[in-house]
């Protein structure tokens, strides 16, 4: 049965349903990636849009159990070139498929991709429509944000270890909770509107600001709060949590023609320029010129368009990566930004001891 990608721009490309033919509606991205398709459907930042999936080949190794990033797959949409081939891995439990029809996320297949990406490219990540209908456009309007509804409402911990890490949580990817306790951390997640005084009374070693949906400006009311706790406690922001610190100490944020969402983004450290390949999924980035007149430096910058990958605090234990550095899905070269923010943990935590 025929289904339909129309895009915000008026065109329209033809496919053929994979799953149950229904509407679905969002902004359409593309992402790069040769494999790891489960993490980023239950990637909460992936949260209402259409992912065009740009290799050819999705769904050959079907659905586990052991690589979801939430319990629930996020997008919106699928739309790939093939996607109904057998499944061949020993782990899988289910299609592709059949994962996205147990959820009603519609999957077109049979599309050009390659022309869907190429008009994304040159005009940027717009909205869509997937529909059963060959003249059915969809709504101008983008939703601001969708954070209140990934992020979790309620306090749980996690792990026992020495080191006491609150995670505040945009909508965060489990595999950033698993590096945490993997390396003997006791992690508690809070909704990202908590108090510092709440946060105070947990009595955190350091901060982690996780990824999540949508423009960080619409989190504007809680800018003045992430700031404050920034500033008493080790902090690492990651993705949408890069991005708050940076607004949060005066800097600013634009939307990206089409974004980064793919597991090969080369990122170089400045100071060093040892180069990394990175895991990323982001539609907004920090602008360098905003940055003149804030304690806030570059730290790592993307290779290909020279845009801010990372943060530090001129004088405070402050870093950030717009990258995933736990690269679930991708190359996992960067995750040793868990350890330099744990060795500022401790190097604090130290300072207060002598002084206290």
């Amino acid at each position: 049965m025929k289904g339909y990608l129309h895009l915000q721009s008026g065109n329209c490309f033809e496919g053929k349903w994979l799953t149950k033919a229904q509407e679905a509606e969002g902004e359409v991205v593309f992402y790069t990636g040769m494999t790891g398709y489960q993490e980023v459907l239950t990637d909460p930042s992936y949260r209402g849009q259409i992912i065009v999936f740009t290799y050819p080949l999705i769904g050959n190794y079907g659905i586990n159990k052991e690589d979801f990033e939430s319990k629930i797959p996020h997008a919106a949409g699928v739309v790939v070139f093939k996607g109904n081939m057998e499944h061949s891995h020993f782990q899988a439990e289910c299609s592709l498929a059949e994962y996205l029809d147990k959820w009603n996320i519609p999957m077109l297949g049979k599309a050009d991709t390659r022309a869907i990406v190429k008009k994304i490219r040159r005009d940027g990540s717009m909205q869509g429509r997937l529909s059963a209908a060959a003249d059915s456009l969809p709504t101008m309007k983008e939703r601001s944000t969708v954070i209140s509804e990934v992020a979790s409402t309620e306090l749980k911990t996690y792990g026992r270890g020495s080191q006491h890490i609150v995670l505040m949580d945009f909508g965060f990817k489990h595999s950033i909770l698993e590096e945490l306790v993997n390396r003997n951390c006791r992690v508690t997640t809070v909704p990202y509107r908590t108090s510092i005084e709440t946060i105070k009374s947990l009595k955190p070693d350091g901060i982690v600001l996780s990824n999540g949906p949508g423009d960080p400006k619409a989190m504007a009311g809680i800018l003045p709060s992430i700031k404050k706790i920034a500033e008493k406690y080790p902090t690492l922001g990651i993705c949408l949590g890069h991005q708050l610190l940076a607004l949060a100490f005066g800097g600013n944020t634009e939307k990206l023609l089409f974004g980064h969402r793919g597991a090969n983004q080369p990122v170089m450290n400045v100071k060093t320029k040892r180069v990394l390949m990175t895991s990323q999924n982001h539609g907004y980035v920090v602008q360098e010129k905003s940055l003149a007149q804030t304690p806030l430096q570059v730290l790592y910058k993307n290779v290909n368009d020279k845009s801010i990958e990372g943060l530090a605090h001129s004088t405070l234990p402050i870093i950030t990566a717009q990258f995933h550095p736990e690269a679930n899905p991708g190359p996992c070269e960067s995750n040793y930004l868990f350890d330099e923010f744990l060795e500022m943990v401790k190097h604090q935590t130290g300072r207060e001891k002598a002084y206290a």
